[in-house]
């Protein structure tokens, strides 16, 4: 189990987008926060799913920490990403998560950069242990059985602290599932699991919110 900071940046101008040069520096930024042990930038991938969620954020960004102060005392010295010149005007919200892993038949991803389904529930549940107790025990393993999926991470919530001046997001669960490309996400959620992700979906106990779900290239960051 680790701990997960989540970054969403949402533009005005819905055609906005990182720049390449902004990419650069952002990873340049990334791989040197402190106490990173991994980092994944998330950029809008074009993939036709069954959910109308709408625009995905411009730019999303997923940090790994050991611990939950490792987490904190980076967030005191986060890189600067809101001055990089494609991000003014954007609108930045983030949130720290415990960070969970499950199973999958095949985690090897053959692509340079995988495309992530990421999805998040902003809840909250009438009953948030029984809502989790059950997404855990029994919705994650019918995701394993998604054809070409590479990785799977559950997030929930924790309190934390940090003085950044961006929103904090309080979503009930962020979920990362992880195939080689585009195409890969597009046939496995034209395969019969998706129905049975459904089917289970009706079972679980009473939340609010909806969900939001966005398919995203992306970019794994080592520290340096």
């Amino acid at each position: 189990m680790t701990f997960s900071w989540f970054a969403d940046v949402e533009h005005p101008d819905a055609g906005a987008a990182l720049s390449g040069a902004d990419r650069g520096a952002l990873l340049e930024l990334l791989r040197g926060t402190p106490g990173l042990t991994q980092a994944r930038l998330y950029t809008p991938a074009a993939v036709a799913t069954p959910f109308n969620d709408g625009p995905a954020p411009m730019l999303a960004l997923q940090l790994y920490f050991a611990t939950l102060p490792a987490l904190e005392a980076a967030l005191a010295d986060i890189p600067p990403i809101a001055a990089l010149p494609s991000l003014r005007g954007a609108a930045i919200s983030h949130q720290a998560m415990v960070a969970r892993s499950f199973p999958v038949p095949d985690a090897r991803i053959t692509t340079p950069m995988p495309c992530t389904f990421l999805v998040h529930y902003p809840g909250p549940a009438l009953d948030t242990n029984a809502w989790l107790r059950h997404y855990l025990e029994h919705h994650t393993p019918l995701l394993a059985r998604l054809p070409g999926i590479r990785d799977i991470e559950v997030c929930t919530r924790v309190d934390w602290c940090d003085a950044l001046p961006w929103r904090r997001a309080e979503h009930m669960q962020r979920n990362r599932a992880v195939f080689d490309s585009p195409g890969a996400l597009a046939a496995a959620l034209a395969s019969p699991v998706l129905e049975a992700l459904r089917a289970d979906s009706r079972r679980l106990p009473a939340f609010s919110g909806g969900s939001r779900h966005y398919p995203m290239h992306t970019t794994i960051v080592l520290p340096a």
